[in-house]
């Protein structure tokens, strides 16, 4: 179990410290319930503890047990309704319990790129071709009692970075969290229920694994894990996946272009509004940056702010 996962844990209260002391009756339970061994804990992870093993058949699985209070009922939900398609697939689970056993998956996105021997660009533009593509398969249409009224993720992000820039004595000039504010306002006036799916909400190419052989619904190699599955704008996750490559922007001799075309690129693959993905990736990376700043993590947070800044001039 990593530091973080155990550190969360045991801040949540009574209750928590009750997970970790029937965390190892847990997976006898498990393992007796879904004729599965386990053999290694995974290591990293913060939200809940995986663990890979085998069934009785010799298949190769992962059991993932959440702790209390957490996001695993809507995660679960998504990865059940999904079947696999664009997403890990659920071989049993125990929702009550905060247990799924999933299958096995390969190496992520993030690390396959890393492995490639692609220049930077080259990189980035598969990592995006993919994340696009595995989005396709992957966004869901909500239950009909399910659409929200309004889009709740640009209130949330609005607040967040109002909150946090005060807090954090104004870490950024004023004019990128206008920008942010302004782009947040823009994309809750264009909710629209009748265009809105379950989103993944945290589609980075660390949450994109590749499947160890080809099925169907993992066409593009990849299916994702770890789903907040919110009701959402689909352009959100676009934004998501186009927050990030700080380094690369922050050398370009025209940042705003280099954001631009992957862009419409990704806006192009997925029949989304280019303009809606410009403003979610712009709004998600002052609220990354500021979140960041808030953790500590100085220079990852800075970087974000640093390259809003420039997108904004």
């Amino acid at each position: 179990m990593s530091d973080l996962l155990r550190s969360k844990v045991e801040r949540s209260g009574p209750a928590g410290e009750r997970w970790l002391t029937e965390l190892a009756g847990r997976v006898r339970e498990c393992e007796r319930a879904w004729d599965f061994t386990a053999e290694a804990a995974l290591p990293g992870g913060s939200e809940a503890y995986v663990v890979r093993g085998r069934r009785g058949t010799g298949e190769e699985a992962v059991l993932k047990l959440a702790p209390p209070g957490g996001r695993f009922a809507d995660e679960l939900r998504t990865l059940t309704a999904a079947r696999g398609r664009g997403y890990v697939a659920v071989l049993a689970s125990d929702p009550d319990g905060g247990a799924a056993l999933l299958e096995a998956l390969g190496p992520s996105l993030d690390e396959r790129a890393a492995a490639s021997g692609q220049r930077e660009a080259g990189r980035a533009r598969w990592v995006i071709e993919v994340l696009c593509a595995t989005l396709r398969r992957a966004w869901q249409p909500p239950p009909a009692d399910a659409v929200p009224s309004a889009d709740r993720k640009a209130a949330e992000l609005l607040a967040l970075i109002e909150q946090l820039w005060q807090e954090l004595d104004r870490p950024c000039p004023e004019r990128v969290v206008a920008r942010a504010r302004t782009y947040a306002r823009r994309r809750a006036e264009a909710w629209d229920p009748g265009r809105a799916v379950v989103v993944h909400g945290d589609p980075h190419p660390g949450n994109a694994l590749a499947v160890r052989t080809p099925r169907s619904g993992a066409e593009p190699g990849h299916v994702f894990v770890d789903p907040d599955g919110f009701v959402g704008d689909p352009a959100y996750d676009l934004g998501v996946v186009l927050r990030d490559g700080c380094g690369e922007l922050a050398l370009a001799p025209d940042p705003v272009g280099t954001v631009r075309s992957p862009c419409l690129g990704a806006a192009a693959a997925t029949g989304v509004a280019a303009d809606a993905v410009w403003e979610w990736a712009y709004t998600e990376r002052v609220s990354t940056g500021l979140y960041l700043l808030a953790l500590g993590e100085e220079e990852w947070g800075r970087g974000f702010l640093h390259t809003a800044e420039l997108l904004s001039e």
